[in-house]
């Protein structure tokens, strides 16, 4: 219980975080045009198995589940996010979710897609504004483990990072553009 709750404050803190400084920008660029929550693009999904998004995603899943495989396999030796729950069985379940939905997903997909790629978006297009977007959402990820893993599997990091924001950029704007 006391890891679910240190969960659960870590991602109130992430989401305040990582919300900060779009939050600030369409306070001061766009509030009387829209919401804060339409303005970075969070909406409801409709018809997901019309459009064929839900192949989309699914396809998706599977391949970055394939691709994982070898990226926990580089990472066997290094203490990573999930590191905490070795050992704890289905107890650490909730602080898992919480910490895989709220800790990291959603406050990344403010920032890099709901703020990162509409701006750049706006300003030079999509392909650009999603390949700036994957490349930054990458590069962190590779930078967080260049010390512990060095430059080889930090590139290879950054490389399937990025390839995951990409790709979520895409269905995110152009496979749910369709939906509306």
């Amino acid at each position: 219980m006391d890891l679910l709750i240190k969960k659960l404050t870590n991602s109130i803190i992430q989401i305040i975080v990582f919300s900060l400084i779009p939050f600030l920008w369409w306070l001061v660029t766009s509030r009387k045009k829209m919401s804060f929550f339409e303005w970075i693009g969070l909406k409801k999904v409709k018809n997901l198995k019309e459009n064929k998004l839900f192949a989309w995603i699914l396809m998706v899943i599977v391949l970055v589940s394939i691709f994982s495989v070898f990226i926990f396999y580089i990472l066997k030796n290094v203490n990573v996010a999930y590191s905490e729950y070795t050992g704890l069985g289905i107890k650490a379940l909730p602080s898992i979710l919480v910490y895989a939905s709220f800790n990291t997903s959603f406050p990344e997909e403010i920032l890099f897609r709901g703020f990162l790629l509409k701006r750049i978006g706006n300003k030079f297009g999509f392909t650009i504004g999603n390949l700036i977007q994957a490349l930054l959402f990458g590069c962190i990820h590779g930078i967080l483990f260049f010390s512990a893993v060095g430059i080889l599997k930090s590139i290879v990091i950054t490389l399937f990072t990025g390839m995951i924001g990409w790709i979520i950029g895409y269905i995110n704007e152009k496979k749910l553009e369709a939906q509306y």
